[in-house]
């Protein structure tokens, strides 16, 4: 609740009711729309959850908070560990049965931020005493039971189809997976599998990500931030996710209409540093760190409830990119690819076969831009571009759309149309097995050529590629080529991925898992400098400090 000013001196009353009387002449002469436009931009209220600065709250847990809270409100958290559990009160409220959260958000324009990044811990353990984000197995909280008796799993916090949400400066642990959508830690979701797009804009900033705890891949933590069924604009500024069994940062269903931008995002420790399936349009990640994972970046095609296929990078509309000036407008760029070499993350499904040692897998994807970019030392392969065979059973509607259907529920999507360019390389291919090195690719139709051009080994020379010269012979990109499977490095590939089980050529050697590895937090991530800018006045913000960035 917003509480009244401070009081003001009496010598000032007379200043109150000669302005009063201007207010009111005022209005006599602002048209009604503009007037009531006023009264609702100043007067959003500013929950407060914890004690901060001796300055006790309105409300001890997040939730309270939220279902408390007006559209358009904002909720500051103090420094603590908030154990929410909204998830397991017999009303939920707005989640799907079999995603349970937290926290769940549905008010549009809602404002969640915390006062410190590293100090206002979402942690979903159980309520205990001691180190917040506990990896012991018996302070784990694996969710509340499905109608099969099975735990569900938890998500952290998640926004369900509401416009303009922001969440920021604050950590999430913890959050399990299990027999339902879950083991996400911040969620925008605009209706998960539903195949159509039900969110719009929304903010994420300054937020940590992660787990501590591995038992088995079926209730290991899956995702770090992921966003589904949005077409935007949204943005993750400034974000850090490690330890999960699918990706640190997930962007998908949203093919050519995702218009997203990952900024300074920090990905380390996980199956995948970010999967991106069918995701496309305006989708920009930039100036982002991806290392220690098994394999840094993957975009792909699916034929999948994350529908519609295929991954997309084109313009909409047939538009042009600012900043390609061609027709793709999913750009990857000033991002830094290394070291992502590591079998003892935790993984399941599909993306527990991404190929240790690859900085980068364009998997049945098209039209995408990778440029400017540094990959060092990935021992397999800095960038693959690849074909995506997915055989799960699709959901109802979904029939291959841009792929090529085949027995069992075989979906092919070839990838094409995707442009490597001025991108730096160094060290990459060591493990030495056959076709390993800067980049390959593998295409198996009749298609719009990938292309590859002002890349650069570090001083100097061509990259290596495979096949060998790729970019002396397809440096213009979109002319129609016959396929190239590319045999040595398809084997190879399926060698390193165990995709389809397939036994490795003789001779080859890829690094394997020894035991699961979950590395803490890194210590004093940068917080944001603020906390108070842009909020309405309140008694942890004595001024108003400008407009929200």
């Amino acid at each position: 609740m917003k509480r009244a000013p401070c009081g003001r001196k009496v010598a000032a009353a007379m200043h109150r009711v000669l302005a009063i009387g201007a207010v009111l002449l005022l209005a006599a002469l602002v048209p009604a729309s503009a007037s009531a436009a006023h009264h609702h931009r100043h007067h959003h209220r500013v929950l407060l959850v914890g004690t901060f600065h001796h300055h006790r709250g309105h409300y001890r847990t997040i939730q309270a908070a939220v279902d408390h809270a007006r559209p358009g409100d904002w909720i500051l958290v103090a420094p603590g560990v908030y154990h929410e559990r909204a998830d397991h009160r017999k009303n939920r409220g707005p989640q799907d049965d079999d995603a349970p959260a937290g926290v769940v958000i549905a008010k549009a324009h809602l404002h969640l931020r915390g006062m410190n990044r590293n100090r206002v811990i979402v942690d979903g353990t159980l309520r205990h005493r001691g180190k917040a984000c506990s990896s012991a197995a018996k302070r784990q909280d694996f969710g509340p039971k499905g109608k099969d008796g099975k735990p569900l799993g938890r998500n952290g916090i998640m926004v369900w189809k509401a416009n303009g949400v922001s969440v920021e400066n604050l950590t999430v642990c913890n959050f399990l997976g299990g027999a339902g959508s879950a083991g996400n830690e911040i969620w925008w979701n605009g209706g998960d599998g539903s195949g159509k797009i039900g969110l719009g804009s929304f903010r994420g900033a300054y937020l940590n990500a992660t787990s501590t705890f591995f038992k088995d891949e079926d209730t290991a933590a899956e995702y770090g931030l992921f966003s589904s069924n949005s077409n935007g604009p949204g943005i993750w500024n400034h974000t850090y996710a490690s330890n999960f069994n699918d990706s640190d940062y997930y962007i998908g269903a949203c093919r050519q209409v995702c218009n997203q931008v990952m900024n300074d995002a920090h990905a380390q420790y996980s199956a995948l540093g970010y999967s991106g399936t069918n995701s496309g349009g305006r989708l920009i990640v930039k100036n982002s760190e991806f290392d220690h994972n098994k394999d840094g970046f993957d975009t792909n095609s699916q034929n999948n409830d994350d529908s519609p296929s295929p991954q997309d990078g084109a313009c909409p509309n047939g538009g042009t990119s600012p900043i390609t000036h061609t027709q793709s407008c999913w750009v990857f760029m000033h991002n830094y690819v290394h070291d992502n070499n590591n079998p003892n993350v935790p993984g399941a499904g599909a993306a527990a076969a991404g190929p240790t040692g690859t900085g980068m897998s364009i998997s049945g994807g098209r039209d995408d831009t990778v440029m400017d970019n540094r990959f060092e030392n990935n021992g397999a392969w800095g960038i693959i571009l690849v074909p995506y065979p997915d055989t799960e059973t699709p959901p109802p509607g979904q029939n291959c759309q841009g792929g090529i259907a085949g027995a069992d529920n075989l979906c092919l999507f070839d990838d094409w149309g995707n442009a490597i360019a001025n991108n730096q390389f160094k060290n990459n291919g060591f493990f030495g097995n056959d076709t390993n090195g800067d980049f390959g690719e593998i295409t198996t139709t009749t298609a719009p050529s990938n292309c590859f051009f002002g890349n650069v080994e570090e001083g100097g020379g061509q990259p290596t590629s495979s096949p060998p010269l790729l970019q002396t012979t397809k440096s213009t990109c979109g002319a129609t080529v016959p396929p190239d499977p590319n045999p040595s490095m398809t084997n190879q590939v399926l060698c390193d991925s165990q995709f389809t089980g397939t036994p490795c050529p003789p001779g080859a050697s890829y690094p394997q898992s020894t035991g699961i590895v979950m590395p803490p937090l890194p210590k004093h991530l940068k917080t944001m400098p603020n906390p108070c800018h842009g909020v309405p006045r309140n008694p942890w913000c004595a001024r108003r400090s400008g407009r929200s960035r």
